[in-house]
């Protein structure tokens, strides 16, 4: 398995609507946990302010990627911009 380490050593995690309750809490753990989670969401359901808290709360911003899961080309290039552990 390959993982991108990026922040003195953290695994990029990708984390799929994480701007949702349940997402940005995973978030929070993940970050505390010494990950890099880097959330897609399309906020049908959620809010990009979701996100930024998480930031707030864990003193690092996360990445932010609005993109839709049924969106083939944008996964695509999602992957090949990113190497998820």
């Amino acid at each position: 398995m390959h993982a991108e380490r990026v922040n003195a050593g953290a695994m990029k995690v990708l984390v799929t609507g994480g701007a949702g309750y349940i997402g940005s809490h995973t978030c929070v753990e993940l970050v505390q946990a010494g990950f890099e989670p880097v959330v897609v969401d399309n906020l049908c359901n959620s809010s990009k302010a979701a996100v930024e808290r998480v930031g707030q709360i864990t003193g690092k911003p996360l990445e932010f990627i609005e993109l839709d899961l049924r969106d083939g080309a944008a996964l695509t290039q999602l992957f090949a911009r990113h190497s998820f552990g």
